[in-house]
């Protein structure tokens, strides 16, 4: 007998009677990471001590927390062992490794990425009978070039917008993007002011024991020289209008795609992501070396496909091909 794997309201696993990453509220569910699509008000969580203080600033409280260090199997039911393993997403970002007694193994990646990022743990690879994996960036044409030839590029735009008096404008989610960002411009040495809510999120970052360039509060009188960084969202509220002369930029792994800043309104799209790319998906697949996959989110159906090209049993969670797939062995 093998995992039964559904997916209804996120990922649920019914012989254990736990959700991964649900998205709205339920009794029990592992949390991966502190982004807002991957949280809810739940009854009871699983999740990394990073995630937990970052939820903190998020969610209000009154959920039962079972916070666990990376890498330290504990009992999760009475015939399963669960064990959290970074992902490189963001900071806390985890990965969910349970060990049963008759089904075997099954990793849930949660979102990650491979690469070596500055502002999260470094990802893990740990060997799974069954893998649940995040495949957004899954077709061939989405490889990222090297992390830093394009902060090189993010740096030299901010620095082309300082020497015309304007005021370089960086959009980057406010949890995980934001601080990649602070931390890789810190070679540049260029002034930086984040956004109130980045800041929030940054100064919690510190508290984890992340060290970071020195930035600002966001201070619209002060705000000559400085690079802004904020979530994408602030283009539409006020603290935007405090702001003149703005050269905008989008970093966002769909960067790749035609036709990117314009669809995002910027005057730059730079490809940085903290999500694997094409050959990392494939890597990872090969390094965790899993019998059957389950793809998941962005373009799960093609690339189930290419694993099965390769030889793997693998298909997409939520698509027609899911709805009669016995999952014995």
């Amino acid at each position: 007998m093998s995992w039964d794997v559904q997916f209804r309201n996120g990922v649920w696993l019914p012989q254990i009677g736990w959700w991964l990453d649900a998205h709205s509220p339920v009794a029990r569910s592992f949390v991966s990471h502190a982004h807002a699509d991957h949280i809810a008000a739940h009854r009871e969580i699983l999740c990394s001590a990073g995630t937990a203080r970052l939820l903190q600033a998020r969610l209000s409280a009154g959920r039962i927390e079972h916070v666990l260090p990376f890498g330290q199997a504990e009992p999760l039911t009475i015939d399963t062992a669960v064990t959290l393993h970074p992902a490189g997403h963001i900071l806390g970002s985890a990965q969910c490794l349970l060990a049963h007694e008759r089904h075997g193994t099954l990793l849930y990646t949660g979102d990650f990425k491979l690469r070596p990022g500055r502002s999260a743990e470094p990802c893990a690879t740990p060997r799974a009978d069954v893998l649940i994996m995040e495949t957004t960036f899954g077709l061939p044409r989405y490889v990222f070039p090297p992390t830093e030839r394009v902060l090189a590029e993010i740096a030299d735009f901010c620095r082309q917008a300082l020497a015309a008096a304007a005021t370089p404008i960086l959009y980057g989610y406010s949890l995980g993007k934001s601080q990649e960002l602070l931390q890789g411009l810190a070679s540049a040495q260029l002034p930086v002011m984040l956004h109130p809510q980045t800041y929030k999120l940054t100064r919690i970052y510190e508290e984890l024991g992340l060290a970071f360039p020195a930035y600002r509060l966001f201070e619209a009188e002060n705000l000559a020289g400085h690079v802004v960084i904020c979530p994408p969202q602030s283009s539409r509220a006020a603290f935007f209008q405090d702001i003149p002369r703005r050269r905008t930029a989008a970093i966002t792994g769909w960067a790749l795609d035609a036709g990117a800043a314009y669809r995002y309104q910027c005057d730059a799209v730079f490809p940085l992501s903290d999500h694997a790319d094409f050959p990392d998906l494939l890597a990872f697949v090969d390094r965790v070396h899993p019998r059957l996959v389950f793809t998941l989110h962005g373009f799960a159906q093609e690339f189930a496909r290419t694993l099965r090209a390769r030889g793997l049993e693998a298909w997409a969670l939520g698509a027609d091909n899911q709805l009669d797939l016995g999952l014995a062995p």
